[in-house]
């Protein structure tokens, strides 16, 4: 960073010999750890109060080619047709509608963090009722509103459709979900978000992964940088910055400056396993204390092979018969034997002593459960 661009916050650091300012920055990554191990704060913690808003909203999506709803399965379709109709000044209430290129839809969209009136936002368009495709379609004006009930955009445009569908007598193809799509800049923002940033006397960086080690790190490397006592790690999740008055637009200029700086995130020792898939992931600080394993599967596997008896030639009495024959097999693994693993100071050599055991990742995460039953694995286990 060059020193002029420190001149907003530091003066004093400034007044400093070149020796001591060379010293302080230094001492920053110092803090912040190895190069390839840090990461920005801006990657880290997002600023309290700057966040998207969810908004939602019902219209109906027309021009579609015999895909849409059938009106008599889908009334809310025909209701919302009546209605806009009417609307338009057409009378259809005692009408027999029997047309399929109509769909009712529900619309998403994400209103971003200080949206400006009359700027546009992506929108997310998806079927209500039962009709098999949008493509082609083009969605009516949609108001959109938040979890206020105010309306804050509305959407209008063409339905750009990712998947296709197309079937015959003896035949069907389909590719994708023809069900749902997206507008580009499908919506205008009608009203903003009051938030002013710039009058605020606090502000709290939020961690994306809350810890503490992580915060007070963040802290002391903001408050090595800036000088002081600006920032103070409250909790595991935030840090609170206290913000000098030292002209205009002092917060944006201060955030600007932080979120470039770097920090080596901490994170527990934690195993991840996902049953359903059989995918296991290891924190780099996961540890195992030394514990023998024995693992072995018990398989009877059961086989019926029935043969035909037949009497001898020329026999009275005789009978044609089946005679059941099952072979049973026991195999209980008798062949393994215990394994030691040994107690492991680097995540490569607990995998190491993991993969030497020859199990496949299902037995595997049998074998994590167990050991952490028996207090040997010095992690936790998280099973999604």
């Amino acid at each position: 960073m060059l020193f002029a661009d420190l001149k907003i916050f530091r003066p004093a650091l400034l007044a400093r010999p070149a020796t001591l300012v060379a010293a302080s920055l230094a001492a920053v990554f110092l803090l912040a750890g190895p190069a390839q191990a840090s990461s920005r704060i801006k990657d880290l913690a997002s600023v309290e109060g700057i966040r998207e808003n969810h908004l939602v909203g019902y219209g109906l999506v027309v021009g579609l080619d015999g895909t849409g709803d059938s009106l008599r399965n889908a009334p809310f379709t025909r209701q919302s047709l009546q209605a806009m109709l009417e609307r338009l000044g057409v009378n259809t209430r005692d009408a027999n509608l029997n047309t399929d290129n109509v769909a009712a839809v529900m619309v998403t969209g994400n209103l971003p963090a200080f949206g400006a009136q009359g700027s546009r936002m992506d929108i997310s368009v998806a079927t209500l009722g039962d009709a098999t495709s949008l493509l082609g379609g083009t969605l009516l004006v949609t108001p959109l509103m938040g979890a206020d009930g105010e309306v804050y955009a509305v959407a209008q445009g063409p339905v750009a459709v990712a998947g296709f569908s197309a079937e015959g007598d003896g035949a069907s193809v389909k590719r994708g979900v023809a069900t749902s799509g997206r507008i580009p800049n499908g919506a205008i923002i009608e009203r903003e978000i009051a938030f002013a940033l710039d009058d605020l006397s606090t502000v709290r960086l939020s961690l994306h992964n809350p810890d503490l080690t992580t915060a007070q790190r963040m802290a002391n490397v903001i408050n090595t940088f800036i000088g002081g006592d600006t920032a103070t790690a409250t909790d595991p999740s935030t840090v609170a910055l206290s913000i000098p008055r030292n002209g205009k637009n002092a917060v944006v200029s201060m955030l600007t400056e932080i979120e470039q700086l770097r920090v080596s995130p901490d994170s527990p020792a934690k195993v991840v396993i996902d049953e359903a898939s059989g995918v296991i992931v290891m924190g780099k600080d996961v540890r195992v204390s030394t514990v023998a394993i024995a693992q072995g599967n018990l398989t009877i596997r059961v086989t019926e092979t029935p043969q035909v008896s037949q009497p001898n030639p020329f026999a009275e009495q005789g009978q044609t018969a089946i005679v059941p024959r099952t072979n049973i097999d026991v195999d209980d693994d008798a062949e393994n034997r215990l394994g030691l693993l040994r107690e492991g100071v680097t995540l490569e050599s607990l995998v190491d002593g993991l993969n030497a055991l020859g199990v496949g990742p299902r037995d595997m995460i049998s074998i994590l459960q167990t050991i952490r039953a028996a207090g040997a694995l010095q992690a936790e286990l998280e099973v999604l």
